[in-house]
């Protein structure tokens, strides 16, 4: 799921195409916006919340959509629009004489007032990338999560943006363990991570590639996440991956249980192949010390 950086590029892309312009094709395939028609309004902006994308039109209404797990945002030059009309998976189209905005695979996509906005994304905690930024309460929110410090970052109603990539990479960055207790934790441990957060997401919004290494070059941009079964880039064990969460809503976490702190309550220590390796491919044990 495309995360709190990657939903605000997002954003200002489709601002910096369709803002202070007239809509003059408007496109809607969920059923219950199908006859929704927005031609003649004028784009006054559109940002994002947490993971969520708000496109506000001067009529007093706002677009509101989600990517979930595979949706997409593309822009694309009118004369080049035709073609992308006619996909399957098309499912909004919003557009200019210039730029047409085309939502593929959304995972939400509805119409609200835009006095309402609250309505749909008022549950969420401080934006890691928004105005209303706030480091004090979100630290605040995940020592009273109640629940191990993994869990509550992916929370989106104690902090909105985060999702397993930056828990993943920061949790290993600050050497916490996911399945901490955020309340045993030291409050500056948790400050910490808070801080480390904010600078991850606030540098990686600027760049189509998401690296907390500093390195953009293909596998070599992040410590932990999707690198279950590989070397850990400090310590050389190998990197595991597990599931946290309440049951239902469990998310997929990588961690190294050397430089974290052991390994995961769940996590049985068998063989974790390199993800996209073949059946013979090597694999690593975790041998508890």
């Amino acid at each position: 799921m495309p995360e709190g950086d990657t939903v605000w590029r997002t954003a200002d892309r489709l601002h910096r195409a369709l803002g202070g312009e007239t809509i003059t094709l408007s496109d809607f395939r969920f059923p219950q916006i199908a006859t929704a028609d927005l031609r003649g309004a004028v784009t006054t902006e559109v940002v994002s919340r947490g993971k969520h994308l708000l496109h506000r039109v001067d009529s007093g209404l706002t677009i509101h959509s989600h990517l979930k797990m595979e949706g997409q945002w593309r822009v694309e030059r009118v004369a080049d629009t035709a073609s992308w009309l006619r996909r399957a998976d098309l499912r909004a189209a919003v557009g200019t004489d210039t730029w047409s905005a085309l939502g593929l695979r959304l995972g939400l996509l509805e119409i609200v007032p835009t006095s309402r906005e609250d309505e749909v994304v008022g549950h969420l905690g401080p934006d890691v990338l928004g105005p209303d930024w706030d480091p004090g309460e979100a630290v605040r929110r995940l020592l009273a999560s109640g629940t191990t410090i993994g869990a509550a970052l992916l929370d989106q109603r104690v902090l909105a943006g985060v999702g397993t990539l930056w828990a993943s990479e920061s949790l290993f960055l600050e050497r916490i363990g996911p399945w901490s207790a955020p309340a045993e934790l030291d409050q500056g441990r948790v400050e910490a991570l808070v801080a480390r957060i904010s600078r991850l997401m606030d540098a990686s919004r600027h760049h189509a590639v998401q690296s907390s290494t500093g390195v953009r070059r293909r596998g070599e941009e992040h410590f932990v996440h999707a690198r279950s079964g590989r070397p850990c880039r400090r310590c050389g064990n190998a990197i595991r991956v597990s599931m946290i969460g309440p049951p239902g809503r469990e998310r997929t976490m990588f961690y190294c249980p050397t430089c974290q702190g052991g390994i995961a309550p769940g996590d049985d220590g068998r063989p974790q192949r390199p993800l996209g390796s073949s059946g013979g491919g090597r694999s690593t044990t975790y041998r508890r010390s």
